[in-house]
């Protein structure tokens, strides 16, 4: 009996979706609930099970297509699959697969003869310093030391009159190395790269984004890691990391400037009196941004589980629609790439995100002294239509406050 395989329901907000890969062709064993194929929208993967044991009979939609809900991707022959013995069996009937196979095997076995005996001439030409065509044209000079370097002169490019080959083409070459062909690929945009450039470019159009800087003496950070880092990791079985501490700071800067917290809908702000934080995470497929929600309700051990859980989901594309929908505000952490500085664009609707660096030894002067300290860029991109530069301002140095001196912003003091 014939089983119809379907596009699932597709989430909220998602009105089509792209057939990714196809891991099994037609003619295929399926197991029930196997992963036929996967179907790839803006932002997730979404896979397709197996409804029932059989054959994959039929691929209605090739891969490339976009699809939309209940749309007819393909058809499975319900039952048993035939067994390995089986197609083991039918490969091994009868004499004359072999005795074609020997006489493909002498034919192949002439032209590896004859093949390497051209090759061994090509070969004696080049040392020779000759190319595959003649070298009547070439004057003496070039000749001679395309020979004296073993070069073969059909790689060389001719400047000389009619393409001739001169002194100064053959030096060229050696300095520069063979001319090969130069390839380039072309490849066709994911779905989530796509929507990648949809929203990096909407962002450029819809606000009026400015950058404003700042930097952090990050010493008392690592030096609570350094001390408690061991008993955290026994306790919560998680490492303690920077960025529980930068969202517990983005939450605590975010209470005292709303507006930075705030998106626009038209000619209205909109205050949200929560802060749900958006983390960027760097995958082989793209950017993606889950939201921890309600960060400012947690502490440093809930936000450190919250990020890895999201961050083992996005590598394995196991991450849900639900888990990168909404946020109120981002934080992007180009450091662990090693970037110094950088100006990260908006994660539209929102009005403004955190960009984190890479956390560099430099002199520093305190009370007067020079000291060796690990300080750290910090960049706030913000929307210049709701938030003024005072507001930015101010928020990093909130920021900067709460991570210079921590046990205050864990304390609530």
């Amino acid at each position: 009996m014939s089983v119809e395989v379907k596009v699932p329901n597709l989430p909220e907000s998602v009105s089509d979706a792209t057939v990714a890969k196809w891991h099994k062709k037609p003619g295929d064993a399926v197991e029930r609930d196997e992963n036929l194929v996967d179907l790839e929208t803006d932002k997730v993967v979404l896979e397709v099970p197996a409804p029932a044991d059989g054959v994959l009979e039929d691929i209605s939609a090739e891969e490339g297509e976009t699809v939309t809900e209940g749309q007819l991707l393909g058809k499975m022959k319900e039952g048993e699959a035939p067994s390995k013995s089986d197609d083991e069996a039918s490969d091994d009937d009868g004499d004359d697969g072999e005795s074609e196979e020997k006489s493909e095997k002498k034919d192949a076995d002439k032209g590896d003869k004859s093949g390497r005996k051209k090759d061994e001439a090509d070969k004696d030409d080049k040392k020779s310093g000759k190319s595959k065509g003649s070298d009547k044209d070439l004057p003496p000079s070039a000749r001679r030391l395309a020979a004296e370097n073993d070069l073969d002169t059909s790689e060389i490019e001719g400047s000389g009159r009619g393409g001739r080959i001169t002194k100064g083409d053959v030096l060229s070459h050696m300095a520069g190395g063979a001319t090969g062909p130069r390839p380039e690929e072309r490849v066709k945009m994911s779905r989530l790269r796509s929507r990648i450039a949809e929203r990096m470019k909407e962002a450029q159009n819809t606000a009026a984004i400015l950058t404003s800087f700042n930097e952090v003496d990050l010493k008392a950070v690592m030096d609570i890691r350094s001390r408690y880092k061991e008993d955290f990791q026994k306790r919560h079985g998680i490492k303690l990391g920077f960025m529980s501490f930068f969202v517990k700071a983005a939450c605590e800067a975010l209470q005292k400037h709303p507006v930075v917290n705030a998106s626009v809908d038209d000619n209205e702000i909109i205050y949200h009196g929560y802060q749900d934080i958006g983390i960027a995470v760097s995958t082989d497929r793209g950017l993606l941004v889950p939201v921890i929600r309600d960060a400012h309700r947690m502490g440093l051990a809930e936000i450190e589980l919250s990020i890895a859980d999201y961050a083992e989901k996005a590598r394995k594309g196991t991450i849900q629609l639900d888990d990168l929908q909404g946020g109120t505000f981002t934080i992007t952490n180009g450091g662990v790439f090693g970037s110094l500085l950088s100006t990260p664009l908006l994660n539209m609707p929102q009005s403004a995100i955190l960009g984190m660096h890479t956390i560099k030894e430099r002199p520093v002067a305190i009370d007067g002294e020079i000291v060796i300290r690990p300080m750290m860029y910090i960049a706030l991109s913000y929307d210049h239509r709701i938030i003024d530069g005072k507001d930015a301002v101010q928020f990093l140095v909130a920021i900067k406050e709460a991570l210079e001196d921590p046990a205050r912003m864990l304390l609530g003091l």
